[in-house]
């Protein structure tokens, strides 16, 4: 029997700039495809399986846009039938970036908690089991603007606003919510927006031991 873990998000889920070990996301594919995860149940072996689906510069407009593509393609008779699947979006942090002007974001609040309840109700037809990522906070020295588009600028407030409303959808929907907000330090931060190998690993141990604590993975 498999479980899968599809992970849905951001160059951050991609793991940019994490030269060592891929990112968080792979990471934790690394540590569910050691031997202590290959669990024995009465009837039949239990294997972890994850797929990255990170795509950089994704806002939720954009995945709502691949997300029924995406998912199916990794659809198997597996998949149909464990009903064990996880689906994991960690989303976010490029809506609430100013695009162009300081005045306008790229998804708009309202938008994006709509954008949220629809890609939630999108995974369920799928599973129950869903999981949502928080929002990374910024070193503004280096993102106000970004240092490879002046016309792009990141602030811990609007990230701070965007987590909120993201944390506060998780708490009204029932549906699990890992925040990072307060995870990350400057050190941790390559370009003052994508952890480096050290912020990948911090949020690859708050994820692990999410998941291990709500017994969504289990040795």
């Amino acid at each position: 029997m498999f479980i899968h873990l599809i992970i849905f998000g951001d160059s951050i889920a991609l793991g940019a700039w994490d030269q060592k070990h891929g990112g968080w996301a792979n990471r934790l594919k690394t540590y569910l495809y050691s031997d202590d995860f290959r669990i024995k149940t009465k009837d039949d072996f239990i294997f972890y399986s994850t797929y990255n689906l990170g795509v950089g510069g994704t806002t939720t407009n954009d995945l709502l846009g691949r997300f029924n593509n995406e998912i199916q393609e990794r659809e198997s008779n597996d998949f149909e039938r464990t009903h064990h699947d996880i689906i994991i979006f960690a989303i976010g942090s490029n809506d609430c970036q100013y695009s162009s002007s300081k005045e306008n974001t790229k998804v708009e609040p309202n938008d994006f908690e709509r954008n949220l309840n629809i890609l939630l109700n999108k995974a369920h037809k799928y599973t129950k089991k869903v999981l949502f990522i928080g929002i990374t906070k910024v070193d503004e020295s280096k993102t106000y603007p970004i240092s490879w588009d002046e016309n792009i600028y990141c602030t811990n407030k609007n990230i701070q606003q965007y987590n909120k409303i993201l944390k506060d959808f998780c708490r009204d929907k029932n549906v699990l919510f890992v925040d990072v907000f307060d995870l990350l330090d400057k050190r941790d931060l390559i370009d003052g927006l994508h952890p480096n190998s050290q912020g990948h690993q911090k949020m690859f141990k708050r994820v692990r031991d999410f998941l291990l604590e709500n017994k969504l993975v289990e040795k």
